[in-house]
């Protein structure tokens, strides 16, 4: 599987490199050197018109730790690597035997110093710890100080949240994972002071606070292990609660667009969402999926852009406009059939394709490299993949994960190089195995 991932990057040249412009949910995303993003479970920090972001580096495909990664970027899509913030420390919680996870990052004005916390834990996920480290400068290194149970409790999936007035607090799953708790942290962010709220049996993690209005919008998933499921906004006037009961913020059906939250960044009246698409035999491969997160309708609400852009000074989100082709317009070949759904754009979808079934759908482009969206329906458990073949040429091979049933459509991401004018796009030729069914694309 990976080395057709190798493939399929190596000849679309999909990754967003420097000068780009665009978000592009579930692409591979590189950064201005030319290599993979590795920082998963992120941390966003602002600093001037710097954004840090941190991460697990899982270059090594494994959950054990490596490295909280550090990139900079003033806009939000091309980033820098700098130094590795954390590194490992043999005979501590935080050696290359330990788990090292969702780091996240704030300023502590009174000691002028950066604090970090992360999820600190044994390879089998035993100890249920929070990890300190502290440094003088946003990227670090940083200096590991220790690792505990807060308030001799429980915490594995952890965020940070940050008020007005300087008060921060850690969000955290605690007593086995089934109550989630809300602790204020000391003067200088080394430890936790109290609980100021518990939601009892939540069953929650992944979280991040969003404050509008002065109301609180905790964002969280439920506990699913590396699968996806539904994840779910809460509210209150106060973090010390009470908290309103579960809403979605996506449909249910698509599990959160196949990811599971990671950071809530605000943008001026509404945020993004990070999240991640988790990929447990190949971590590494993990992709980001990052959504406009709207506040427009009064609760948050993820905007499932394929394309789309920031205005950082406006405080504002674009989403690009493309041109729809449906699928069962396409040419079927071989064993290829059409199938008919609600779920489906205008009712119907090519199915069997792969295993001598094939679509070509004939689509007009701009002489250059262009952004599509596959939109398609895979039930099974496992991911698939389909080859792609622009005007009879080299086929490229693109994943394709389950999306959580045979009447759940997702969209992913490949970018083709398209000739001006008139294009034929042949999906699943010459591969043995079969693809997800295709709805449509859409040309970017």
């Amino acid at each position: 599987m990976f080395s057709l991932l190798l493939a399929f990057t190596a000849f679309a040249g999909l990754l967003l490199v420097h000068g780009q412009s665009v978000i592009v949910p579930g692409a591979p995303w590189k950064d201005t050197s030319g290599n993979a993003i590795q920082a998963h479970g992120a941390g966003i920090l602002k600093v001037g018109s710097t954004f840090y972001w941190f991460g697990e580096d899982k270059s090594h495909n494994s959950a054990l730790f490596k490295a909280v990664s550090c990139y900079t970027s003033t806009d939000l899509v091309n980033w820098a690597r700098q130094n590795d913030a954390l590194s490992p420390i043999s005979g501590t919680m935080i050696s290359t035997s330990n788990v090292v996870e969702r780091p996240k990052v704030i300023f502590n004005s009174k000691n002028s110093e950066y604090v970090m916390w992360f999820h600190s834990d044994t390879s089998n996920y035993g100890a249920a710890m929070v990890g300190v480290a502290t440094a003088k400068t946003p990227c670090g290194p940083y200096t590991y100080k220790g690792s505990w149970k807060p308030l001799g409790a429980d915490s594995r999936d952890e965020g940070l949240f940050q008020d007005d007035n300087g008060s921060a607090y850690l969000l955290y799953a605690s007593d086995n994972n089934q109550n989630f708790k809300i602790s204020q942290l000391d003067s200088n962010y080394y430890n936790v002071t109290s609980v100021v709220s518990q939601m009892n049996g939540a069953t929650l993690e992944a979280p991040g606070i969003v404050k509008r209005n002065g109301v609180y919008w905790l964002i969280a998933s439920h506990t699913s292990g590396w699968d996806p499921n539904p994840n779910k906004a809460f509210h209150a006037t106060s973090l010390s609660g009470p908290w309103s009961s579960q809403a979605d913020i996506a449909p249910e059906s698509v599990r959160t667009y196949y990811s599971q939250n990671a950071y809530d960044l605000p943008l001026g009246s509404n945020a993004i969402y990070m999240g991640d698409r988790w990929r447990s035999n190949i971590l590494g491969s993990s992709q980001y999926i990052w959504y406009p997160l709207d506040f427009s309708s009064g609760s948050p609400q993820i905007v499932p852009a394929d394309v789309w852009s920031v205005n950082l000074n406006a405080g504002t989100y674009s989403v690009a406009t493309g041109t729809t082709y449906e699928a069962e317009n396409g040419q079927l070949g071989g064993s290829s059939r059409l199938l008919t759904g609600s779920a489906f754009s205008g009712g119907e979808a090519v199915g069997y394709l792969g295993n001598g079934g094939t679509v070509t759908i004939t689509v007009q482009g701009r002489g250059t490299a262009q952004w599509v969206s596959l939109y398609i329906a895979n039930g099974d458990s496992s991911w698939r993949n389909t080859t792609i073949s622009v005007n009879g040429g080299s086929s490229i091979v693109l994943d394709q994960p389950n999306t959580g049933g045979g009447n759940v459509v997702l969209s992913i991401p490949v970018q083709l190089n398209l000739r001006s004018g008139s294009n034929t796009i042949t999906f699943s030729a010459g591969q043995s195995n079969y693809a997800a069914d295709l709805d449509k694309i859409i040309v970017y």
